[in-house]
């Protein structure tokens, strides 16, 4: 029986994604990944990529959101992380959170300034305009602030929806451009209806079917092997760690004893680890299991051998 070694590499860009996706851009926030992991616990799949991430690989993702995360620079400073226009043109939505919010107001001629005195800790959010990012929240509500610069006008064609004691502007809508902003984290558990505007955003802004969890990832690598390994055989080289442990365990759920997986103990393993990788695969998991012992080869050859 002729077996070949099959890679699963990683699903080409221009592949569109199986379920939504909302990409979050990293501007340094201390929060960024709360923010993705917040949009997944709303069951969307969301990543965080760095603010320059390439422009092709966001747009061959095809998300149906984009979420600019907070950042510790002022947006006046030199070396302050750029907002690139191209972002605010992709057709998709984009959610704006604290300096997010901030860099893409300047970057469409809003009014930024540092404030006289800066926002930081729990505040009471007064909302004047619920427009369709607030809609159905109360009226005044606490949220969590952490910013010095501030908002005072939206950009042209924006509508300014909320304020705060120290932010004339704590968040804002363009609806007909799809760009929405909010001064406070809603990422945090100090701002109560936070989900509830992250929802709203997916949801409804966005449009997302809100049904991805955890599982499904590994239902799409199992179906992704599957249709790549056909009728094939599998061979897996199987060191007990982690990284090939997961790999032949969704190999095996695939395309069960098409796969065949190679042990190699070379003796510079822990204690009787070697035992429990081979009891674990070949009599828990029942993968085809071919177990090499091979600890005096490897170690005469290592004899004499330093670093």
């Amino acid at each position: 029986m002729e077996a070949s070694a099959v890679e699963v590499p990683e699903p080409p860009l221009e592949t569109a994604a199986t379920n939504d996706e909302v990409l979050v851009l990293d501007f340094g926030g201390q929060y960024s990944q709360l923010i993705a992991r917040r949009v997944r616990e709303c069951g969307v799949f969301s990543e965080l990529l760095p603010h320059h991430a390439d422009l092709h690989e966001i747009r061959s993702r095809r998300p149906r959101g984009l979420i600019l995360s907070g950042g510790p620079a002022s947006v006046y400073a030199e070396d302050a992380p750029a907002l690139r226009p191209e972002l605010l043109e992709l057709g998709v939505p984009v959610l704006g959170i604290c300096y997010g919010m901030q860099a893409m107001v300047l970057a469409l001629g809003g009014r930024v300034e540092a404030a006289e005195v800066g926002e930081f800790g729990r505040s009471q959010l007064t909302v004047n305009e619920p427009g369709r990012l607030l809609e159905g929240l109360p009226g005044e509500q606490s949220c969590w602030m952490s910013h010095r610069d501030t908002v005072f006008d939206p950009p042209p064609g924006g509508i300014a929806l909320a304020s705060s004691s120290e932010s004339p502007v704590a968040a804002f809508e363009d609806t007909a451009r799809g760009l929405y902003g909010i001064q406070f984290h809603p990422e945090v558990a100090h701002t109560p209806y936070g989900t509830q505007i992250l929802t709203r955003f997916l949801k409804d802004i966005c449009g997302c079917d809100m049904s991805w969890d955890a599982a499904s990832v590994a239902d799409e690598q199992i179906r992704r092997i599957r249709e790549q390994v056909g009728d094939d055989q599998v061979i897996c080289g199987l060191s007990g760690g982690v990284d090939s442990s997961v790999a032949a365990l969704l190999v095996h759920r695939a395309v069960g004893d098409q796969l065949t997986c190679v042990f190699v103990d070379h003796g510079l393993m822990r204690k009787n680890e070697g035992d429990q990788v081979i009891a674990a695969f070949r009599d828990t998991f029942k993968v085809p299991l071919v177990a090499v012992d091979a600890q005096e080869r490897f170690l005469e050859r290592l004899a004499g051998v330093s670093e």
